[in-house]
């Protein structure tokens, strides 16, 4: 049966990026090369950063692959990692540090609260030899979204490395990466741009990308190696998912079509706020009270009766959409996602087709 996808990645793609993946093409080949070119261009000028201040460099593998890439390669042993994690992703970041022996703090807040700057300031100031700062930016374990601003004015005032998760967030809500002051922004091919999965990619700064190489923790994952390949002529080191890059060029095209980012984060939005409206209409509470970003909403499951996940997750995708469960670790709630090629109409039928649900699971 086929499906809408109401996650946070992988999505539900227009017919035609799906068709760019019909044909078949050699990884040394001249026009493939220059389409990976072509990519890391058109990424650069989404994020508003120049040619002579930025690059992008495509990696192999699922966004986390990339995060790993930047924190393998670019923290070099006399860093001091600080990570902000309020929810499974930046905790993800923490486990990379662990696994690679990387000198680190975290500061943890609960998945509905967002990191603040004065308490980042405060660690600053209890441990000087901090030196860089990571977190994430839509935090799609709850669906609220960290405030970049105030935490990025604190790295750029202290010389600090700020790398940026913004796997769920980058093409889906405006950001201008230069004045944000990011040196590593990484996000994922089947995000907010409406890829299929394969490759994440990094947005990072030149000079620190030439400042920290030779720290590279692993082979594959080595950020400085790639880049140096791939700034030649657009080949990749190895292998690289060949499909699933004519796809992004596919869907990268159709961003712009669409109006841009601009355009793609007012209709995210539309979608997210009539999801909020309908659901509570519906009788379910979102988790997040403050924050909420415009991406994936966590809701709470019914107090006042019973709620099965599994009968509300198969109803739901009997009648054609798939949902996420919850991912909060102390209360009971599932994730509703609205991006990807979804519209306010898909919205109203979704909530048809709960109350529908709530009319036969609970008559008595």
């Amino acid at each position: 049966m086929r499906y809408k996808l109401l996650t946070p990645g992988p999505l539900t793609t227009t017919t035609t990026v799906k068709k760019a993946m019909m044909t078949d093409q050699c990884t040394w080949d001249q026009d493939y090369k220059e389409i990976t070119q072509e990519i890391r261009q058109r990424l650069l000028s989404l994020a508003e950063v120049s040619e002579e201040d930025y690059t992008t460099v495509l990696m192999q593998g699922s966004g986390s692959f990339g995060v790993e890439s930047v924190l393998s390669s670019m923290i070099t042993p006399e860093d001091h990692l600080l990570v902000c994690a309020n929810g499974a992703y930046g905790k993800r970041m923490v486990e990379m540090c662990q696994r690679h022996g990387l000198t680190h703090t975290v500061y943890e807040v609960p998945e509905n609260e967002i990191p603040k700057a004065a308490k980042v300031q405060q660690l600053l100031n209890d441990q000087p030899t901090i030196s860089a700062i990571a977190m994430v930016h839509s935090e799609t374990t709850s669906g609220i979204l960290n405030d970049l601003t105030e935490i990025s004015a604190l790295a750029k005032a202290n010389e600090l490395l700020f790398i940026v998760d913004a796997m769920s967030s980058f093409g889906g809500i405006p950001m201008n990466v230069a004045e944000l002051n990011i040196d590593f922004l990484v996000s994922s091919s089947n995000k907010c741009i409406q890829g299929v999965p394969g490759f994440s990619f990094i947005i990072a700064k030149r000079d620190e990308l030439e400042k920290r190489k030779g720290h590279a923790r692993t082979l594959s994952l080595d950020l400085y190696d790639q880049y140096q390949v791939m700034e030649k002529d657009g080949k990749w080191r190895f292998t690289s998912p060949t499909h699933t890059v004519l796809a992004f060029l596919q869907a990268l095209k159709e961003l712009e079509l669409e109006g841009g980012i601009e355009q793609r984060y007012l209709r995210y939005l539309t979608n997210n706020h009539l999801l909020r409206q309908k659901m509570e209409e519906l009788g379910y509470e979102t988790f997040i009270e403050k924050n909420q970003g415009p991406f994936i909403t966590s809701f709470l499951y019914l107090k006042d009766r019973p709620f099965s996940f599994n009968n509300f997750y198969y109803h739901l995708k009997h009648n054609g959409f798939v949902i996420y469960p919850g991912k909060i670790s102390a209360r009971d709630c599932f994730r509703i996602g609205n991006i990807g090629e979804i519209y306010p109409e898909d919205i109203h039928r979704l909530a048809e087709i709960i109350e529908k649900y709530s009319e036969v699971a609970y008559v008595n």
